[in-house]
């Protein structure tokens, strides 16, 4: 069963429109119906993967201008070309994730057909929103290189600074903290797709 992602621009209405470019940003991800805009500042789309959906959540975070609602739960099949078009209960938990998202200080919110795995997939993806979102400048320069595939060692080379310089970046980030929330957070969100109940 997939997952659907409704995504709402914050602060819209004072600022650029930001959904383009982050349709762009995203248009590599694996998904069965790709992100598009469904309605003003609003975007959704339909992935399978629940890996899939903690890095797309991590990166809209980071960007800090999005509220961010996910839906567990089966959709009607056979799908439409279109997320604009599909339905199941995914869009609905999806919908009232959005809206409950919008009204929580980290703009982030699950709701599922288990409603027990879903409010547990809420509150690790509440700490990983804030972690995220707190990061320094410096800590996301040796984090950014280092997820890239830089060693330590290397990633002091091009920031100009010492390895252990970079170790401390690590740590003030929670690097590993961030780590061990995304494959927790993946296994929640599967259950709370509610297979099998």
């Amino acid at each position: 069963m997939p997952f659907v992602l409704t995504v709402d621009q914050r602060s819209s209405r004072t600022g650029p429109d930001r959904v383009p470019d982050v349709l762009d940003s995203l248009a590599g991800t694996p998904a069965v119906l790709g992100f598009e805009r469904t309605a003003g500042d609003e975007f959704q789309g339909v992935l399978d993967d629940a890996a899939v959906v903690v890095a797309v959540l991590a990166r809209l975070v980071r960007d800090g201008n999005w509220s961010v609602g996910i839906g567990a739960g089966p959709v009607q099949t056979p799908l439409p070309d279109s997320t604009r078009a599909a339905t199941g209960t995914a869009f609905l938990c999806a919908r009232r994730a959005i809206d409950a998202a919008k009204q929580r200080p980290a703009r982030v919110a699950v709701r599922g057909q288990d409603t027990e795995a879903a409010a547990d997939a809420q509150a690790v993806a509440t700490a990983l929103t804030v972690l995220v979102q707190r990061r320094s400048p410096q800590a996301w320069e040796a984090i950014d290189l280092v997820a890239a595939g830089h060693t330590q060692a290397e990633t002091a080379l091009r920031l100009g600074v010492s390895r252990q310089a970079v170790g401390q970046r690590l740590a003030a980030g929670l690097w590993d903290v961030e780590q061990d929330l995304h494959p927790t957070l993946a296994r929640l969100l599967a259950r709370a797709e509610g297979e099998g109940r």
